[in-house]
């Protein structure tokens, strides 16, 4: 069985489908692991959450999902539920998948507990400082002491996220960022666990 991890989709089911049409995916072989903003700036969330659903798909929820959530925008009853019930962060025996990132004094037991606040920082950090702190901004790029959290990160997973476009792809030995702003013209990513492989396609208004 393959996993195969999926950057911010933002509510752009046609280009799912294509990525999915590219990696050969087969339900019931296959894990779908979406790394969260399944929902939003797309011209079809409830078709994306409509495919995902039945293809089985195992999301973690991203700042997106949480705001889509919050304001009452989740419509069709099935649909809220499910989304409701995914959870911030997946771990896996050699990955984690988080949608934006992780503090760098989180251990593998804390991600279990978040808080609110904890779960705030997992799916929006971008820039961090040696002891977690976030800058004001993220942008233009906050400069020292603050880096890409990943450049903190010192666990023995290695992190599957997204929520970052700016950045684009990120392939480093401690993570991979699948993010390439599907929603903005750039691509949809998957990371295949299995085969250490990335696959790409175009977003959906690169396409047009």
């Amino acid at each position: 069985m393959r996993r195969i991890f999926v950057g911010d989709i933002q509510g752009c089911r046609e280009p799912l489908e294509r990525l999915l049409a590219a990696v050969a995916f087969v339900p019931g072989r296959d894990r779908l692991l979406p790394v969260g903003d399944l929902v939003n700036k797309g011209p079809d969330s409830p078709g994306t959450l409509a495919l995902l659903m039945q293809l089985g798909a195992e999301p973690v929820l991203g700042n997106h999902d949480l705001h889509w959530l919050k304001k009452g925008r989740a419509t069709d009853a099935a649909q809220r539920d499910w989304l409701q019930a995914q959870p911030v962060v997946r771990v896996f025996d050699d990955v984690i998948m988080v949608h934006a990132g992780l503090h760098p004094h989180w251990d593998e037991a804390k991600l279990a507990r978040l808080s609110p606040d904890e779960i705030h920082y997992a799916v929006n950090v971008r820039y961090c400082d040696a002891d977690g702190h976030q800058p004001l901004e993220d942008w233009p790029p906050p400069g020292p002491p603050f880096r890409p959290w990943d450049d903190f990160y010192s666990g023995r997973k290695r992190v599957v996220f997204g929520h970052w476009a700016r950045r684009g792809l990120v392939v480093r030995p401690q993570c991979i960022g699948l993010d390439s702003g599907c929603v903005y013209g750039g691509k949809l990513s998957a990371w295949i666990a299995e085969e250490d492989r990335v696959v790409q396609v175009d977003g959906l208004a690169a396409k047009r």
